[in-house]
């Protein structure tokens, strides 16, 4: 997996080992638009890869004779979209699409998946609203955002957090990186060449149905946008690349508490 670190990322790629990745989002679909790319790079390369969403998308699609099999539906779209970018593990939280908010019952969630599966890298939602593209601010996504980092620190590496989890034997965990994306541009340091993985990301954003009528104007807008930010990036023309606000959490120059 090729990145360009033009904007300063503190991830090298060829000195920091991936070995697993946890990803969190609001909504089947949005692990799909964001980051498809990388994470077929990813498992291609061997990396384990698991997602965990939150709610169950029973807000979403456009037929309101659905309303009785939308969450089913969403899920088998979802478990699609993923086994094409080489993902099988997927967790729900079961929140209500719409009324996702940072309760510490989410951030608990959040960190006891995380001590659970102890990845090299979380993935998730920015907490910031990007106004150059408001779509990617849906008040789910931020949320998704600010419960992950505030659980990634200080809770999940506080054995005194949420003490049930470590009195269930899920010990406290530091955590290296945090990858955010669909966050404000300026936030981006991170970019990761994708030119290789642009159809099979759109073939897995075109399993979600239910959600994207329009499968011409969806194509042209992500290859488009994803053609940009090669750009951005400092790719070759004609090269395609996913942005992220990579986040050391923790590594050789942190102290507890700092």
């Amino acid at each position: 997996m090729s990145s360009n670190a033009t904007a300063q990322s503190p991830f090298n790629p060829d000195h920091h080992r991936v070995e697993r990745v946890l990803c969190f989002t609001a909504h089947p679909d949005d692990i799909d638009f964001g980051a498809a790319g990388t994470i077929a790079a990813w498992t291609e390369a061997g990396v384990q890869v698991s997602y965990c969403i939150m709610t169950d998308g029973d807000a979403g699609g456009f037929d309101p004779a659905q309303r009785a099999e939308i969450v089913a539906m969403r899920a088998e779209e979802q478990r699609r979209a993923a086994a094409m970018v080489g993902v099988t593990d997927i967790h729900y939280l079961h929140e209500r699409d719409g009324y996702l908010e940072p309760t510490h019952e989410v951030m608990r969630g959040v960190v006891k998946l995380i001590r659970e599966i102890r990845p090299d890298v979380v993935l998730s939602m920015h907490p910031e609203r990007n106004w150059t593209r408001l779509q990617k601010s849906h008040p789910d996504h931020l949320a998704v955002g600010e419960a992950v980092t505030r659980a990634v620190y200080p809770a999940l590496e506080n054995p005194f957090a949420y003490p049930d989890l470590a009195e269930a034997g899920l010990a406290a965990y530091k955590l290296p990186w945090l990858w955010l994306f669909a966050g404000p541009e300026e936030r981006e340091n991170h970019f990761v060449d994708v030119t290789r993985y642009v159809d099979t990301k759109l073939e897995a954003i075109h399993v979600h149905t239910s959600q994207h009528p329009d499968l011409e104007a969806m194509d042209r807008t992500v290859r488009g946008l994803m053609l940009t930010t090669g750009e951005r990036a400092g790719l070759p023309q004609g090269h395609s690349a996913e942005a992220f606000h990579v986040v050391a959490v923790n590594g050789p120059a942190t102290i507890a508490g700092f």
